[in-house]
């Protein structure tokens, strides 16, 4: 349990694996959001997701190789600990239970924004927390109408083209993925074999 904080920042996301282009939404989420902490959330089982992810103990080993060096990132496990379908609104309801004073920000991409409509319980959801949606320069954000009312702080973010799709993708071919994570990530992934369709543990 995270000691008590007045500006709590929700980063959720499959992390498969963790990247540079999450790791610079969550450092300018830190500063432009003036939060005391922010919890990184990986989905136990991701409901929008067709395929499988991999197994919670390897991503999340993976982000605490990542954040070590920042005190204020937490990695949270409780979504990878419950069973059934990953739902925002339950993570977001217990921390209301735990931490009743913290004003919760939910840290979520465009594409997330797009769909966040879709989300289970997304009106109780919203009256929950407050949104922080990153933005690409030259891409204006869209909403649906049951969304688009509510307030939003934008993040803004260099364009990136960083996607945990692409680095599997080339990890599964041998190309370098030095670039797109961090080295501790780069080398826990090639340690373990992920990514190869064969595991070393």
């Amino acid at each position: 349990m995270p000691q008590t904080c007045a500006r709590l920042g929700l980063f959720g996301g499959s992390f498969d694996p963790v990247h540079r282009a999450h790791l610079a939404l969550a450092r300018t989420a830190l500063v432009e959001l003036q939060l005391d902490r922010l919890l990184w959330l990986p989905a136990g089982h991701a409901w929008q997701k067709a395929r499988a992810l991999t197994p919670a103990v390897h991503r999340l080993a993976m982000l605490g190789l990542a954040l070590a060096d920042e005190p204020r990132f937490v990695v949270d496990p409780r979504e990878t600990q419950r069973a059934g379908p990953s739902y925002t609104l339950e993570t977001v309801l217990e921390l209301r239970a735990e931490q009743p004073q913290a004003r919760l920000f939910l840290i979520i991409g465009q594409d997330q924004y797009a769909g966040l409509h879709t989300w289970h319980g997304c009106a109780q959801l919203l009256q929950q927390v407050a949104l922080a949606v990153a933005v690409r320069p030259g891409a204006p954000p869209t909403a649906d109408a049951a969304v688009r009312g509510h307030p939003v702080q934008w993040l803004t973010l260099p364009p990136t083209s960083v996607a945990a799709t692409d680095i599997r993708q080339c990890v599964a071919r041998g190309a370098s993925i030095e670039d797109l994570v961090p080295p501790e990530v780069a080398r826990y992934i090639e340690s373990h074999g992920l990514y190869q369709g064969r595991s070393r543990s």
